[in-house]
């Protein structure tokens, strides 16, 4: 007996159900894996942070910018590359209250490029808020970011969703045959590329090099974010194109290619002019003037009020201060 004959798997399952019923109340796993996601990179983020001396838990105040506005993002970058989903005749583009809108986020729909663009936006302005370095948030971030990445796709494997083209290796993706993103003309039981899987495992060991790299060459002043670009773009390239979910084409290529490869332009460009601009170190994660130093110390960084706290001087050097100060005749 060969040892082809022993294959580990003969395919990859999908699940059955994409969502749980609480009462009223529908729980779609997609949102569950995003909200585990945001939960594990803020939960990063802010261990990162604290070891390079900010105020812990600071990065809360960020996420509160930063994660809706790039639910916001995600959705417009969403629509804006698939306008003939919710654009033309016989479309609810505009009424919320009827399915296929472009209000209608809880029927999926979003685009993490958007998110990394609002989401961008949104971190500007908590650290503008905060007073941390925007670049020294960025490199925080960027480990737990690619991890969040990775646990979201595991709701593109609960939906049944965007996976590859199909394919007869052991570890083939099974989607059912009335799934809505079934291609027509092929039969029942055709396995596809799962991409899903490949992002995941792909992201996981980004962010083990992200978290190597960062020690080992210290990349600051967005270096480290600007890695996390390239590595993150370089495999989304590799990924669109074995996808065949519906996409605007633009010269050839999916709109989220050209993303992708913007997203390893735009890499580069951070960590060479980064390094040339800041050939050493940060010197704080904070901004000047907007320093955390505890909760028992004087913040008077931006103050301009004097605060005497020596002690009392004793009665003896009072007297004697008095007399040494009076005039002389």
């Amino acid at each position: 007996m060969t040892f082809s004959a022993l294959p580990v798997f003969a395919s990859i399952p999908s699940p059955t159900i994409s969502y749980i019923d609480l009462g009223p109340v529908r729980i779609h796993f997609y949102a569950l894996c995003i909200i585990v996601g945001i939960i594990v990179a803020v939960v990063l983020t802010n261990r990162r942070l604290v070891k390079r001396g900010v105020e812990p838990w600071a990065v809360i105040d960020i996420a509160l910018f930063a994660v809706p506005i790039a639910i916001i993002g995600a959705r417009i970058f969403h629509v804006l590359t698939h306008l003939g989903f919710y654009v033309g005749e016989d479309k609810n583009t505009w009424n919320p209250f009827e399915p296929g809108s472009v209000w209608a986020i809880w029927e999926g729909g979003i685009a993490i490029y958007g998110a990394l663009i609002g989401g961008a936006i949104g971190a500007l302005i908590g650290c503008r808020w905060t007073g941390i370095r925007f670049w020294t948030f960025a490199d925080a971030l960027a480990p737990g970011l690619i991890i969040a990445q990775a646990l979201g796709r595991f709701g593109n494997y609960f939906n049944q969703e965007l996976f590859g083209q199909p394919t007869d290796a052991w570890w083939g993706l099974e989607i059912d045959s009335d799934n809505a993103a079934y291609p027509p003309g092929l039969p029942e039981g055709t396995l596809f590329q799962p991409t899903f899987l490949y992002e995941v495992i792909w992201n996981l060991l980004g962010a083990a090099v992200l978290l190597w790299a960062g020690n080992r060459f210290r990349l600051q002043w967005g270096r480290l974010f600007g890695l996390y670009l390239v590595w993150y773009s370089a495999g989304r390239i590799v990924w669109e194109n074995i996808r065949i979910d519906p996409s605007d084409i633009y010269l050839g290529l999916r709109t989220n290619v050209w993303a992708a490869i913007f997203g390893v332009v735009l890499g580069l460009v951070i960590m060479t002019v980064q390094k040339r601009r800041h050939p050493g170190l940060e010197p704080s994660p904070y901004r000047p003037g907007r320093e955390w130093t505890g909760k028992a110390a004087v913040q008077s960084q931006n103050s301009e009020d004097f605060v005497d706290v020596s002690e009392p001087p004793t009665t003896e050097a009072a007297t004697g201060a008095a007399t040494s100060s009076a005039p002389s005749n």
